[in-house]
């Protein structure tokens, strides 16, 4: 079996697969790392992970031009329940919206709407939101197997001009504050979202790229 992360044309994805191999050598798992643009790869991976940079709406039009990639997803994801990691825009690209330069319909996995920060007045907060914050992990969560190592008050890496404004505030597993509560992570089922990028988050990140490795919901 494999862990496929997809390549749709949203960035560097160096970072990413560095990372999971490293947590893949901790575990001492020997599963394969394929970075790919084909549904036949992503069918046959028992976890799947989606990265994202960059817009919204350019994001959602790369991963729907790669032929069959969102069927896939939704079968693999969706029907047949494989564990599924979205990071940064990967994680907003699951809202049922998004309001980056016009509105864009996500994949709707997670109901709720992406859109731009406001950070309610206070002048020394800057947008994008970029740099290290501490987390939260939302009541009933701490026990939850991604969480495993992970404690609230742990700082992790974030670079976004949008949050995820999640519709049921129970899918939220852990938020951060930036003038205002923002959510983390976000989750339901074999799905999960960060908002903050694991891959650069040293120690916190990995743990948790590691733990979601070994997931299975």
């Amino acid at each position: 079996m494999s862990v496929a992360i997809i390549d749709y044309g949203s960035g560097n994805l160096r970072s990413a697969e560095k990372a999971v191999e490293r947590c893949l050598r901790n575990r001492g798992d020997r599963r394969a790392v394929m970075v790919t643009s084909h549904p036949e790869d992503v069918a046959g991976a028992d976890h799947i992970i989606l990265p994202g940079v960059g817009a919204f709406g350019d994001c959602i039009r790369g991963l729907k031009a790669l032929d069959g990639m969102v069927d896939c997803l939704e079968q693999q994801v969706i029907k047949q329940g494989r564990p599924f990691l979205g990071i940064c825009v990967g994680m907003q690209l699951l809202a049922s919206r998004g309001h980056e330069h016009g509105t864009h319909k996500g994949l709707g996995w997670i109901s709720g709407d992406v859109r731009a920060i406001e950070t309610d007045g206070k002048q020394d907060l800057k947008i994008p939101h970029m740099g290290w914050n501490q987390i939260e992990i939302m009541p009933g969560y701490a026990r939850h197997p991604l969480f495993a190592g992970i404690t609230g008050g742990d700082h992790v890496y974030f670079v976004h001009s949008y949050r995820f404004e999640v519709e049921n505030g129970q899918q939220v597993m852990a938020r951060t504050e930036y003038g205002t509560p923002l959510a983390a992570i976000i989750g339901r089922d074999n799905i999960v979202g960060t908002q903050f990028h694991p891959e650069k988050s040293q120690k916190v990140g990995l743990r948790l790229i590691e733990n979601f490795l070994g997931w299975r919901p």
